[in-house]
């Protein structure tokens, strides 16, 4: 009994369609609802404060609830121009949507920015997309009334933050001294953080640049077992 997002009300009718081809018995079992009344069990996704609504409401009956996350990348330094294209990949595929998606990277301290900036040049006609550019616009004059520093490669603002979601248009990054001050940096966040990824998997538990939205069927979200929850009720 799914509840559609009200920003793709038409892939999910295209992909159970698919579905009923390949296994017409499905039809029985499936059908979408606005109100989702006498459930037995809930996975929902949805903002913090969704969340903490749906924690509520659907306490008594077994349920997984995702809240926001987002994804980061490790980078040495020492990176080759064509791993940083993959590492693009990873920012550019999906921008702004979805929790596999790069909206922050870890540095070191004194990082090379036009060597990487350099590396995703391929990747400029995303500014054709109006929303993109709009969005571009927008963060591009907040950075300049406020005086804060930032690259500017014509398609994408480069900006020091702690935060780890990035406006669209816009990539988060910050500095680290060493690998004791990146795994702290990391563990403190851990909880926000869905995937990270490094030059070939390097970091320990990342996937190599290019691969955040090519998740495995076994990587599942929040390292929760969505089968094994599902056969269990």
């Amino acid at each position: 009994m799914p509840k559609k997002s009200s920003q793709d009300s038409y892939l999910i009718d295209l992909l159970f369609d698919w579905l009923i081809e390949i296994e017409p018995r499905f039809k029985s079992n499936i059908r979408f609802e606005e109100r989702l009344n006498g459930v037995e069990a809930v996975i929902a996704t949805g903002s913090d404060n969704t969340a903490r609504y749906f924690e509520y409401y659907f306490r008594k009956i077994p349920h997984i609830i995702r809240k926001n996350r987002t994804s980061c990348a490790i980078l040495m330094g020492e990176e080759a121009p064509e791993l940083l294209f993959e590492l693009g990949k990873d920012v550019f595929t999906y921008f702004g949507l979805g929790c596999r998606n790069v909206s922050k990277i870890f540095v070191p301290e004194d990082y090379d920015f036009p060597n990487l900036l350099n590396a995703w040049q391929p990747y400029e006609s995303i500014i054709l997309h109006h929303k993109y550019v709009n969005n571009y616009d927008y963060q591009k004059s907040i950075l300049l009334v406020n005086g804060t520093h930032f690259y500017d490669t014509g398609y994408l603002l480069t900006t020091a933050s702690t935060g780890l979601v990035s406006p669209i248009s816009v990539l988060f990054y910050e500095t680290y001294k060493n690998l004791a001050d990146l795994d702290q940096k990391l563990q403190a966040q851990s909880e926000k953080i869905q995937c990270i990824v490094s030059a070939e998997g390097w970091y320990q538990n990342s996937v190599a640049f290019g691969s955040a939205q090519r998740p495995d069927v076994s990587d599942y979200a929040d390292q929760i077992d969505t089968m094994k929850f599902l056969t269990s009720i």
